[in-house]
């Protein structure tokens, strides 16, 4: 260990209080930095691993980013439905190898209820091409039975056996329930990070019987019973969407062609990738400002670490003085500043990594339940090593200026200053 390091550390040392709050400040600018980092790009992940494996959702004619907000996301409405007609046309093209019908429009306390069949636990995936799993019970079978994500089955205590009643449109009002048809709690999924888990899926045929005696979300006629409806065999006649997952993956572009060329009726065909992309963009004004408010939050520790040495170095006068009395040159003292300044900066980064790591672990588990952002605890990417080198660069660079001016001054100057 060189005599300059040694010094600056023992200065350091001396310093002691001064140094852990210049610490304290370089690390919460740290925190911050990263953490906004940290969350956009799992966000971003988290967005992007909601729906995997599949190669087209259609839906009505709309924007991409609409189609892809309320068949995925369950966020907004559909513009249009779809004929069932042409559900079966496009689920037996060649090019398909398996379609998964969706019929959005219901709700639960808050939650959306999907109408959906077998296929849907077959062939949905997420993430990196991870199934659903059922954690309890079973799929539906029966015309009023239900599957429930992970998270509506927690905030509302659901179990297995429970009944529930579903309300017509997004609003669960009293005069909107299908009150005398109960569904039945029959499975529970695992959780999956992602809009599933908020969901109430039943089947298709469920859907239709409730809706009898509906019309254009008005109750204008007698609703039959549970045992009538279930004595009665019904068939979708209109579905909110459907995700189609093909042979090959070249022929998505001819298919959606095909597709958005319909001309039976409207239909809009997207790739949920491309997608993704659009929505992420359009988020980017958010994502940047909150970039730009993190470099700001460490310009500013790193000014507070500035103004500390500054104000030292006016009390170090003395200290500096009798350094170059006993031989050190003034390389020699702008090298102890230097030092003392980087050596500040790296302690700050380390400790804002560790309690940054601290955090996620311990915010993780809520950050999942709330807002189904999956955050894992892996190693610093090269982009956080790369904001982390300009932060300490930063920071050893403005070590400079109190150096500078500690270089300037003249050794009678320090010897004569008053205490």
């Amino acid at each position: 260990m060189t005599p300059i390091f040694m010094l600056a550390w023992k200065s350091v040392l001396n310093r002691r209080v001064t140094a852990i709050l210049t610490i304290m400040t370089v690390a919460i600018s740290v925190i911050l930095l990263l953490g906004v980092e940290r969350v956009r790009t799992q966000a971003k992940n988290s967005f992007a691993n909601t729906i995997s494996g599949t190669d087209l959702i259609v839906g009505g004619r709309s924007g991409q980013v609409n189609l892809l907000l309320y068949s995925v996301f369950r966020i907004g409405n559909a513009t249009n439905n779809i004929d069932w007609k042409s559900f079966e046309e496009f689920s037996h093209h060649r090019a398909v190898k398996w379609a998964i019908p969706i019929s959005l429009g219901d709700s639960h306390k808050g939650f959306r209820v999907m109408g959906t069949n077998h296929d849907y636990f077959q062939h949905y995936r997420y993430g990196k091409k991870h199934p659903l799993t059922i954690s309890k019970g079973k799929e539906f079978n029966g015309l009023f039975e239900t599957v429930i994500g992970s998270e509506v089955a927690r905030d509302l205590g659901y179990k297995i056996g429970t009944e529930i009643i579903i309300a017509h449109g997004v609003s669960d009002v009293g005069f909107s329930r299908h009150d005398n048809l109960p569904f039945k709690v029959v499975g529970i999924l695992d959780p999956t990070g992602t809009p599933v888990d908020k969901t109430v899926h039943v089947s298709l045929e469920a859907i239709e019987a409730i809706h009898v005696g509906w019309e254009s979300g008005a109750h204008l006629g007698n609703t039959p019973s549970a045992d009538q409806l279930e004595s009665q065999i019904f068939k979708p006649k209109q579905i909110t969407a459907m995700l189609l997952g093909l042979n090959s993956k070249i022929q998505a572009f001819s298919l959606q062609r095909q597709i958005n060329t319909y001309p039976k009726e409207p239909l809009s065909a997207i790739l949920p990738g491309i997608a993704l992309h659009e929505l992420w963009g359009m988020m980017s004004v958010a994502e940047q400002a909150l970039m730009v408010i993190s470099v700001f939050v460490v310009i500013a520790g790193l000014l507070g670490m500035l103004s500390s040495l500054l104000t030292s170095l006016q009390e170090r006068r003395r200290e500096m003085a009798i350094l170059r009395a006993m031989g050190a040159r003034p390389r020699h003292i702008l090298s102890l500043l230097v030092l003392e300044a980087s050596c500040l900066t790296l302690f700050g980064l380390v400790a804002g990594v560790v309690v940054l790591y601290g955090l996620l672990a311990s915010a993780a588990p809520l950050i999942q339940q709330n807002y189904g952002i999956n955050i894992e605890l892996v190693a610093l990417s090269h982009y956080e090593w790369k904001l982390l080198a300009a932060v300490q660069l930063a920071g050893t660079s403005i070590g400079f200026i109190p150096a500078f001016h500690a270089y300037k001054q003249s050794l009678s100057d320090g010897m004569t200053i008053r205490v």
